[in-house]
């Protein structure tokens, strides 16, 4: 969360960059100026449209850098060295290679002169470069690009852990060929630290902290002309082994001393060996023929020599038969001019070979088969109808393929289906590689988690575990025989000795000068909350409606709209510590700010407004203070009715509408036109479903890719994001409108790391405070613990806040940050996380550190 750089591309690849001048700069904003302008801004990331690369101007005014024209003149004055083509050709052996643009990424949690150095060596050396913020976006631009160099920030291990990144990148295929660097402080000779934990983690090189950009420039040629170029050869390689599993003819690569090192499938098919069988064992100890020994001498005799020896060979397959080959054995020269290899290469003499005869068979019974069946010894989910019906009857076998042909012919398909569908025919002529990792995709979207993300690195950190457990699943059954059953809330009516504010204008004055500043992001939620004595949502609710024409919209009089808040906050429970009608009245605060955002303003009409701030107000009315997965583990009456899913959010919808339908004097809908209500009643219902954690990496993924990287799109093509029709129609779309609603009652519902230090330590309190209670009711009762750490005795609340900004609220504040320009959240938000992080370095426990 809070360390936001000065420059940060986000996972929904939002650029953004900060107008201050100094590196340490923490306000991201997104940027508005384009690379078609062609004009270079400071500290700006330029995404090209046609390679999806983004190109890094310095930033002139930054700390420990200069301005291009000395750079360029420095390495100019250098070197003779000109910048390279993008395309260029290498010798292979007998193969000629075309090596495209070598590729970048840096990965530098913040802009300093040492990634400056390298952006502009970059540039300079004809490289493409990519710049990764996160060690998310680092993997997810590495995992799309396959870049040939990585180059790693692990100086600054606070922002995060370079080695751990490099161990997830190394984790994946890709990164086999790739060299990956690691940029460390210099160190005295007496603290020359041991290069080995590096190696352990998988980089490739240490490069010791030098912004010079000629030492930057000079160490990228030496990768390209050492590791770089040596792993593009490797990289080749893999064609040539996809050639040699390919072949129908029998290839054997054996060692200098004839250790099997490489049979191929066509060998192990002719020779009935299985590869792990023959690997690692010498040629006399597979059977051939009785005359193996002198046979092999005169073979040796002349591959020896360096010449290739061709003729017929005798063998013995596994099963004991004679197969007579056609055999060509080749001497490969390799290291200090030596024979380092054999290279043996035979196919049958006989054209009756049983393989070769089963290939066919298969081939030609294939062409009559029906299309989905095509390729199923790549396809994991195609479906083999010959062996689904050769058990059967003939009569069986007809009617098992008619209805399977009836099946493949149905039109009823869902969006996911169709998606399934494409990728299945895309399938059908793919390479073997491509087909593959298809059926990788397949596996993914056949999965109901499409959105959520597995914890990856965050495994070992229990804070993390234990939030994503309690706050993002309905739950573990009940594991003991205990069961615990919350009775249903009773309803609690308006109690005539209330204090009722009468109107707007009977408000006692320290009640509204409690209010006075409620337009503003620094407004004071716990001052409004000891004035009005833990009712501060009746108050603030009709100071925010009659600002937002709440009443005028909804055709009902103030005095019904205060009766209905009144309902409203009675059925919140202020003996919870967090759930209360405060926590109520914040998110209402927050949404009506958020409400007055110009982009917002853009996108909603007045009914989605009423429906923000009605949502706001309800979204936890009745709250037990308790989470769903507590309810899930005790039996409660409410899990049952809901059936263990969106149990509390579900509940809070539907008890909203049941409180105000069931009176008049509190009905505010009352005089609403039928449609309208029902479209209001929607919206509502589904901004409060929207607040269940579950979907959370849902909500926030759809927002940023159906909003967030469009408006960009936009923006680098050249539109203004103020009157483009492409920009209005992205922003007024049905379904955008309802993306940006849940995205901005999110927002609002767990904003507090977001609020200034002082209610963000509060808030911070509050919820750890009701998760101890839980805690406590749960091993009190026999429950199972949903969130263990929440132990009152043993809990780290610096280390719980650290965790659920990291996983929860980072992500999703940026993309909302990137729509919404909220530059004050932002930098609370950086400030707050210093915070946590001071207190979690010092191993306090505590809000606040002991006073000195």
């Amino acid at each position: 969360m809070g360390c936001a750089p000065s420059i940060h591309i986000s996972d929904s690849r939002v650029v953004y960059h900060s107008g201050k001048d100094s590196d340490d700069s923490n306000s991201p904003h997104q940027t508005n100026t384009l690379a078609q302008q062609g004009n270079s801004v400071p500290g700006l990331f330029i995404k090209s449209s046609h390679t999806s690369t983004y190109k890094v101007r310095a930033n002139s005014c930054s700390k420990g850098t200069r301005n291009s024209s000395n750079m360029d003149a420095e390495i100019n004055s250098s070197t003779s060295t000109t910048v390279k083509a993008a395309v260029r050709e290498v010798q292979f052996g007998p193969m000629k290679l075309r090596q495209d643009q070598i590729q970048v990424l840096l990965v530098f949690a913040k802009e300093d002169s040492q990634s400056n150095g390298f952006c502009w060596a970059c540039e300079k050396a004809g490289f493409k470069c990519n710049i990764a913020r996160t060690p998310e976006t680092a993997l997810e631009s590495f995992l799309d690009k396959h870049h040939e160099i990585i180059i790693i920030d692990h100086r600054h291990s606070r922002y995060f852990d370079a080695e751990a990144l490099c161990r997830s990148i190394r984790a994946s295929k890709p990164s086999e060929n790739t060299v990956i660097v690691a940029v460390v402080r210099r160190q005295s000779d007496r603290d020359e630290a041991s290069i080995m934990p590096l190696i352990s983690a998988g980089f490739t090189r240490r490069y010791v902290e030098n912004a010079n950009i000629m030492a930057c420039y000079n160490e990228l040629i030496q990768f390209e002309f050492g590791e770089v170029l040596a792993q593009f050869k490797l990289r080749a390689c893999n064609s040539l082994f996809t050639t040699l599993e390919k072949s129908q003819e029998a290839i054997e690569i054996t060692s200098e001393d004839h250790i099997i090192q490489y049979v191929n499938p066509a060998f192990e098919s002719t020779m009935g060996y299985q590869k792990d069988e023959l690997i690692g064992k010498e040629l006399t100890e597979v059977p051939i023929n009785e005359k193996k020994s002198d046979f092999l001498d005169t073979i040796n005799c002349c591959i020896k020599t360096g010449k290739e020896w061709e003729g017929i060979y005798y063998a013995k397959n596994k099963n004991g038969d004679n197969i007579q080959q056609n055999v060509k054995i080749v001497p490969v020269f390799g290291h200090r001019g030596k024979i380092r290899h054999y290279v043996s290469i035979s196919h049958p003499c006989s054209d009756n070979n049983k393989a070769e005869k089963q290939c066919e068979r298969v081939q030609a019974e294939s062409q009559t088969d029906i299309q989905t069946c095509r390729h199923k010894d790549r396809r994991k989910g195609s479906l083999d109808v010959r062996s689904t019906t050769s058990r059967g009857s003939d009569g069986s076998s007809q009617r098992r393929h008619s209805s399977m042909a009836r099946i493949h012919s149905m039109t009823i398909e869902a969006p996911i289906t169709k998606v399934i569908n494409i990728i299945n025919a895309a399938q059908e002529n793919s390479p073997t590689p491509v087909a593959e990792a298809l059926d990788r995709v397949l596996e993914i979207l056949r999965t109901t988690e499409l959105y959520s993300p597995q914890l990856g690195t965050k495994e070992e950190d229990p804070h993390t575990n234990d939030l994503v457990g309690g706050l993002m699943t309905d739950g573990l059954r009940r594991l003991s025989g205990n069961e615990y059953i919350l009775s249903a809330k009773q309803v609690h009516p308006v109690s005539g000795h209330m204090i009722l504010a009468l109107s707007l204008s009977d408000i006692p004055p320290r009640i509204a000068h409690a209010m006075e500043n409620e337009e503003d992001w620094e407004f004071d939620i716990f001052e409004l909350e000891a004035a009005t004595h833990k009712r501060p949502l009746v108050y603030l609710g009709l100071k925010m409606f009659s600002r937002f024409g709440v009443c005028q919209f909804l055709n009902c009089s103030e005095a019904t709209l205060r009766s209905w808040l009144h309902v409203i906050e009675s059925n919140y429970h202020s003996s919870n510590a967090y759930h209360n009608s405060t926590h109520s009245a914040d998110v209402l605060h927050a949404t009506a700010y958020f409400l007055c955002k110009e982009r917002v303003k853009q996108s909603l009409d007045q009914i989605d407004e009423v429906a923000a701030l009605i949502a706001a107000t309800v979204h936890d009315v009745d709250h037990p203070g308790r989470t769903n997965s507590f309810l899930c583990n005790a039996g409660s009456e409410l899990a049952i009715l809901y059936n263990d899913t969106a149990v509390l959010e579900s509940h809070h919808a539907a008890l909203a509408f049941q409180l105000t339908t069931r009176d008049d004097k509190c009905n505010i809908f009352k005089n609403m036109e039928r449609n309208e209500y029902r479209s209001l009643r929607q919206a509502i219902v589904d901004m409060v479903l929207a607040t269940e954690m579950t979907k959370h990496f849902e909500h926030v993924n759809k927002f940023v890719n159906s909003i967030n990287k469009p408006l960009a799109a936009v923006e680098e093509n050249g539109g203004s994001l103020e009157e483009d029709d492409a920009v209005i129609n992205i922003l007024t779309s049905p379904e955008n409108r309802i993306l940006i609603k849940r995205m901005l009652i999110k927002c609002a519902d767990i904003s507090n790391p977001c609020r200034a230090l002082e209610q963000c330590i509060e808030w911070a309190g509050r919820i750890s405070e009701e998760y101890f209670a839980q805690t406590d009711e749960e091993k009190r009762k026999g429950l199972p613990v949903v969130m263990p750490v929440f132990d009152r005795n043993t809990c780290s609340i610096p280390k719980s806040q650290i965790s659920f900004v990291d996983y929860f609220i980072t992500d999703m504040f940026d993309a909302w940050d990137a729509f919404a320009d909220l530059p004050n959240l932002m930098q609370h938000l950086d400030n707050n996380f210093k915070y946590w992080k001071s207190l979690d370095e010092r191993q306090l426990k505590t809000l606040r550190p002991p006073p000195e």
